[in-house]
């Protein structure tokens, strides 16, 4: 993939860190002696990590070296590794495996989750966060954009670029692997200035597969055109003026050695 960009990804930062808090929250770990966040971005995520549990040793991954030095300018004294998820081995387990918005991006998660999950220390827990399968309309007016003659043999095959499958399937991968879970959806509604908005929230992440197939930036910045036009339609203004991005976000908990789900903290 072209870097990433983290001053674009920001740009809508407070609106992509509410999953990442929505999650830490319902983590009924009191005190983890350590955390690892893996696929951290620019360290939004860890950052909230780091006010839930300022006494654990926490560790931010993530494969972007972009994404890492704005972590690492953020919070100089952190722990930030640049790091590929799909093999990457932590040393130590941690009592918190922390991963918000990043699965989508890797192959073969019947591989990886149970790899992830023999990485919990005893008693801890392999969080996750990641778009829900059908989570956005928006992607729908992508994939329709590309389906063009214009767009067709150039677009051939980005579709397939994330990983999104059904709650069951998450769900009946862990307790495979002997994990006990914990396991929801929720959609976010974000008001947004207008459709230009819209297309720049996707152009730094969903989008990204689909504009690495064009050569050059007048192809990209036609094809980004026939999106917005697209979703103009798909995405009336509400009252306000304001367009409303619905999005849905699947959370799952697993606890491996299928233990009980502790309480959650009072």
């Amino acid at each position: 993939m072209a870097p990433w960009n983290p001053a674009q990804y920001l740009q809508f930062g407070q609106e992509r860190t509410r999953a990442a808090v929505d999650l830490c929250a319902r983590i009924p770990l009191a005190a983890p002696r350590r955390v690892l966040d893996l696929g951290c971005g620019p360290g939004n995520s860890t950052a909230v990590l780091r006010r839930r549990w300022p006494e654990a040793e926490l560790i931010g991954m993530d494969s972007s070296a972009e994404m890492i030095a704005q972590a690492r300018s953020g919070c100089p004294q952190g722990t930030w590794i640049v790091a590929d998820l799909a093999d990457w081995e932590p040393g130590p387990p941690g009592e918190v495996l922390f991963s918000n918005a990043a699965l989508q991006w890797l192959p073969e998660h019947g591989r990886l989750l149970p790899r992830l999950l023999k990485l919990v220390a005893p008693g801890g827990c392999l969080a996750v966060q990641m778009p829900a399968r059908g989570s956005t309309l928006f992607r729908s007016s992508i994939l329709s954009v590309a389906r063009r003659p214009r767009w067709r043999d150039a677009m051939s095959g980005a579709g397939d670029a994330l990983t999104l499958q059904a709650p069951e399937y998450y769900y009946d991968l862990c307790t495979g692997a002997g994990a006990r879970v914990d396991l929801w959806e929720t959609t976010y509604y974000h008001p947004l200035a207008d459709h230009d908005a819209l297309v720049a929230w996707f152009e730094t992440t969903g989008m990204r597969p689909f504009l690495e197939r064009l050569d050059d930036e007048e192809a990209r910045t036609a094809f980004k055109q026939d999106v917005l036009e697209a979703c103009r339609s798909d995405f009336p203004p509400a009252a306000d003026g304001q367009v409303l991005l619905a999005f849905k976000r699947l959370f799952f908990l697993a606890w491996p050695g299928s233990r009980l789900i502790p309480p959650r903290e009072r």
